[in-house]
Parts: structure tokens; C-alpha cells; sequence
């Protein structure tokens, strides 16, 4: 194992106090109960967003914590979820007496640790909504869900859903426009590699030098299936298929499109994939008006890529432009 830490057991803890020195103008961290929280926060008569999940993705979630999109993230130890008390001290934290949004991925142990601080959090008085992301399309259940999982489209719709919430718009708005986003995005990914857990220093799965994991989940969860190694052009196809299907697009809709890569990619590589589904999505007279290329949930150090597409609207679109300030998101500003 071949990584730039210390011990295993602090990678969590050193990482949340390199992003306290690097952005302290925009967030501030709880390195001990390990909260990220934007500077301002709470921002009064603002709907708080916020959401959470297993360390190794960055920059999602804590990347994202700002102006125009989340208020505050909840980072677990590797791959494994934040715990009830992070998320309600993150929901209080972020309250400013309009209510507060729990952002979360459909993984089991996410939905019950959020459901329990949501709870606890209502017992105190404060008014919570939650949405559950679940846009992969490459399988039904996993090793860590019920359901499909919530991948990409997280992403996409923080930033949207921040948008709305900076207007002063109302919890029951912001978490409609939470759920609209989900249902109109989809998400696939592959795995050209695995990545290696710091605790476990070993892959998390073997793929042989000419095979490749379509439908791969972010946490080294099995896909559809392993198959040898193809050009870009055509894995492109193999993901964006099964979304523009799953979707039911249409010659002359608009979408949002979002190439991801899974950490260990390099832009090159995630810059031919985008050419490859912008010229399958013309091919189908589906228009990209909005992109997105680059690292924005990861799985470690794994080689590989994501996709995803959300039907675009006017509403879409406008919260999209809208300005945002974070760490590893920024425009308009």
C-alpha cells in the first residue's frame, strides 16, 4: 500500500484539519466530532442543507460546504456513515429557524443514522425534511442498500437545491425541488481498478490488466458485470444506455451532464469520455446545456468513471447558474 498518510486510523481526522488550514474563509471543522460547517452558519430565516456519508469520496461531501450549497457535512470513517450524533450537531448548527434539509444516499446505514438524528433533532424543535438520492441504474440492490444507490445526482442536486435555499425559499420547497432533482437524474459508473481502504491496505476487489467492472458502486460494490477492456467510445455507450433509457429521453430535451472520475483518472481520459457522450447524446438530438468534468465523488485512488445526466428545466437550470462558493466548487461569484 502505496498512500500519503500517517497511521490508517488518523487519515479521517488529519484530512478535516488540512481542509480547516486550507479554507478557513469558508468553512469551519469540528476535527474531533468531525463536522464541517460553513463560516457564515447559521444563516437566519435560511433553509440549513446539509448531508453526509463515508470518508474516500472527496470532495464530496466537505468539498461542497459553502455558499450556494451545503451548510454543513458529516464525514464518517472510510467508506462507513457518519453516526446520529454528528448529524445533530450538523443539523443544529445549521439552523436558522427555517428548518433544515438531510441530503442523503441510499446506503442502509446512511438512511438509519440519518432517520435517528432527524428525530432527535424534531424532539428539540427543530423542523427537518429528508431526501434519499438513489440514481444508479446499474442495480436494483447492493451489498449496502435497499434499493438503488445514491451516487452522482447527490451531487448535482446539492448544488441546485443550495441555489433555491439561498433565496429564503421554504423547507417543503427546497425539499421539493430535492426530490424532482432525484427523479430526474440518473447515474452509471465502471471501474478500470479498485482502490485500497487504508485499514484493509488491500484491493477491495482483483481485476485482471484487460478487465473492467461496468456498474460499479462508489464504495468497490460489484456492477452488472466484469467484461475485457473496450475504447472509450464504447463504454460511453455501455453507461449512458442504461440512463437515457432509465430516463426515457427524448430527441429535443435538454439535460445536465456530468462525467466523474472515480479518483484515480486522469482529465485527459474524463475529457475523451465527455466527446464520446456528447456525440452519442447529438446522435439521439438530446442537447448537453449544462456540464460538469472532474473529481466530484470518488472512490479513493480507483481508476474509472461515472455518468450522469439530469433532464434539465427552466427551475433546473436557473438554481444550476446560481452562484456557489465552496471549496471545491465555485462560480458566479
Amino acid at each position: 500500500m502505496k498512500k500519503l498518510i500517517n497511521k490508517p486510523e488518523d487519515v479521517v481526522k488529519e484530512a478535516l484539519a488540512g481542509m480547516q488550514a486550507a479554507h478557513s474563509d469558508l468553512i469551519s471543522v469540528d476535527v474531533d466530532l468531525q463536522v464541517i460547517v460553513r463560516k457564515d452558519a447559521p444563516v437566519q430565516g435560511k433553509v440549513g442543507v446539509i448531508s453526509g456519508g463515508g470518508s474516500g469520496h472527496e470532495p464530496m461531501h466537505g468539498g461542497f460546504v459553502g455558499f450556494g450549497m451545503l451548510d454543513a457535512a458529516c464525514p464518517g470513517a472510510v467508506f462507513t456513515s457518519p453516526v446520529p450524533d454528528q448529524m445533530l450537531a450538523a443539523t443544529k448548527a445549521v439552523n436558522g429557524g427555517a428548518g433544515v434539509l438531510h441530503v442523503v444516499k441510499n446506503y442502509t446505514g446512511d438512511v438509519l443514522n440519518f432517520e435517528m438524528a432527524a428525530e432527535l433533532a424534531q424532539a428539540d424543535g427543530i423542523e427537518v425534511e429528508s431526501v434519499v438520492t438513489n440514481d444508479d441504474v446499474a442495480v436494483q440492490d447492493s451489498l449496502y442498500t435497499a434499493g438503488r444507490r445514491g451516487v452522482g445526482v447527490t451531487v448535482l442536486l446539492e448544488k441546485i437545491v443550495g441555489g433555491l435555499s439561498e433565496t429564503g425559499a421554504p423547507l417543503a420547497q427546497v425539499a421539493a425541488l430535492a426530490r424532482k432533482v432525484n427523479n430526474q437524474g440518473r447515474s452509471m459508473g465502471m471501474a478500470l481498478t479498485s482502490c485500497i481502504v487504508p485499514a484493509a491496505g488491500k484491493p477491495t476487489f482483483d481485476l485482471g490488466d484487460d478487465e473492467m467492472e461496468i456498474g460499479i458502486g462508489i464504495h468497490g460494490e460489484p456492477g452488472r458485470r466484469r467484461v475485457k477492456l473496450a475504447p472509450a467510445l464504447e463504454i460511453t455507450e455501455m453507461l449512458t444506455a442504461p440512463i437515457v433509457e432509465d430516463l426515457g429521453l427524448k430527441a429535443g430535451e435538454s439535460v445536465l451532464a456530468m462525467v466523474n472520475g472515480m479518483g484515480g483518472t486522469p482529465l485527459i481520459e474524463l475529457y475523451v469520455v465527455f466527446d464520446a457522450l456528447n456525440r452519442i447524446l447529438r446522435g439521439k438530438q438530446i442537447t448537453i446545456a449544462r456540464s460538469l468534468v472532474g473529481n466530484y465523488i470518488t472512490s479513493l485512488e480507483m481508476a474509472g468513471c461515472s455518468i450522469t445526466l439530469v433532464r434539465l428545466d427552466d427551475e433546473l437550470t436557473k438554481y444550476w447558474d446560481a452562484p456557489v462558493h465552496t471549496p471545491a466548487m465555485r462560480w458566479g461569484m
